[in-house]
C-alpha cells in the first residue's frame, strides 16, 4: 500500500466498533462495484481485512465482558 493510501485510512485502533463496521461495509460495497485499478482493489481488500479483525476484537471483548458480568468462567 502506498503512503498516500495509508494516509487515506484512519488508524484502525482509534475506531469504535460502529466506525469499523461502517467502514468495512463501505469497503465491501466498493469492492463489489469494482475498483478502478488492481492496486486500489488490493488496498481495499487489505483495509477490509484489518477492519474485520478490529470488529472481531471488539466483539470478543464484549463477549468477555458479558461473560464476566454473568459470572461465567471459561477459557474460550
Amino acid at each position: 500500500m502506498s503512503d498516500a493510501q495509508t494516509a487515506e485510512f484512519a488508524d484502525v485502533n482509534d475506531l469504535s466498533f460502529e466506525q469499523a463496521r461502517d467502514e468495512l461495509t463501505q469497503v465491501v460495497a466498493q469492492l463489489e462495484q469494482g475498483a478502478p485499478t488492481l492496486e486500489r482493489s488490493i488496498a481495499l481488500w487489505e483495509r477490509g481485512e484489518v477492519l474485520y479483525q478490529r470488529c472481531e476484537e471488539w466483539l470478543l471483548g464484549a463477549k468477555k465482558r458479558l461473560d464476566a458480568a454473568r459470572g461465567v468462567a471459561g477459557d474460550d
